[in-house]
């Protein structure tokens, strides 16, 4: 993992900042009183480095739904862990010599507009209800993973191709890459995170790329998202209390170590066994949600968004995927 330069000497001096901003900000006795923190992002980081969901996929619920912690606070969280942990997975990815950068290139168009999306999320969204985002998120992540690890889609496309013509395919091509990046934006202003899944899940179904490039190209987007997320809370919105710092300062080694080594770990692993621990763990989280003070509008929420998004992500991930592989097995019959 530690045979690129770039990364060694990113890695390096992130480890330097933070033994800085720890001995200024931070001390052993808070991260022994919060150690939940670091403990969650273990799993959360590795997560965010060998699958297309963000360590906020772990974190978000982790503190939100088991913890009980303000679901502002929870986001935040998510946002500044993964600015650290997705960065460090993005520039492992970007200097490992395996990879073809030229086909991370989209992030430097993808990134401005889920920064807008994110904007307009913060200004509009913020004043929904808590059981709604807490069901909607639980939602999103289950089902996308259920659809994924379950989907016969596996797509062969090393890079995003976007026709350079001005047809009908080429402009509605544009239009939902725009859409789905703002709208992934406005769903990291409420969880912290989901940016990443809604554009893995476009890219692997409209445009067939393969999973791992889109997966890369996904915590690349992401990992922008998350520092863009990390200055607007600090910088715009001046909201971010001593104690995040303290939590965030808490968690940091760990994702800057765990995050890169999930993506180290993707090149050299099938992933299947990984993803059905994903969809276990997302199943679980669901449960814990319902059953813990259950209430006819927790499951009715539940209920109603699993199956929309659900079918969504079947639709796509699925049917597309098994529709390709009858064309496919079509032609070595002839």
């Amino acid at each position: 993992m530690f045979r690129s330069r770039i990364f060694t000497a990113w890695f390096a001096g992130a480890l330097v900042l933070w033994l800085g901003l720890f001995a200024a900000f931070n001390d052993f006795a808070f991260v022994a009183a919060h150690w939940q923190y670091p403990a969650i992002m273990v799993l959360g980081a590795f997560v965010a480095g060998v699958t297309p969901e963000g360590g906020g996929a772990v974190a978000f619920p982790f503190l939100s739904v088991f913890l009980e912690i303000d679901r502002g606070l929870a986001r935040d969280f998510s946002l500044m862990i993964q600015s650290v942990g997705m960065t460090s997975a993005s520039i492992f990815i970007l200097s490992n010599r395996a990879n073809d950068r030229a086909a991370y290139r989209p992030a430097l168009w993808f990134a401005p507009v889920a920064f807008a999306g994110f904007a307009v999320g913060m200004a509009t969204l913020q004043a929904t209800p808590v059981i709604v985002i807490q069901a909607l998120f639980l939602s999103l992540i289950m089902t996308f993973a259920i659809a994924y690890a379950a989907g016969a889609l596996r797509g062969d496309r090393p890079a995003l191709t976007l026709a350079r013509t001005s047809s009908d395919r080429a402009l509605a091509d544009r239009a939902l890459i725009v859409a789905t990046l703002f709208t992934g934006g406005m769903v990291a202003s409420l969880f912290g995170t989901g940016a990443d899944i809604v554009l893995y899940a476009l890219l692997v179904t409209r445009f067939r790329m393969q999973e791992k490039i889109a997966t890369h190209l996904s915590i690349i987007t992401m990992a922008a998202v998350s520092l863009f997320g990390f200055g607007w809370r600090h910088f715009v919105d001046a909201g971010l209390t001593a104690d995040q710092v303290r939590t965030w300062l808490s968690a940091y080694p760990v994702v800057l170590f765990m995050a890169p080594l999930g993506a180290f770990v993707l090149h050299r692993i099938n992933t299947e066994w990984m993803l059905r621990g994903v969809v276990a763990l997302n199943i679980f989280q669901m449960l814990y949600f319902n059953l813990k003070d259950p209430s006819v509008e927790k499951l009715a929420l539940s209920a109603a968004f699993s199956v929309a998004l659900f079918a969504g992500f079947r639709l796509l991930i699925g049917a597309r995927g098994e529709a390709r592989n009858r064309a496919q097995a079509g032609t070595r019959r002839r």
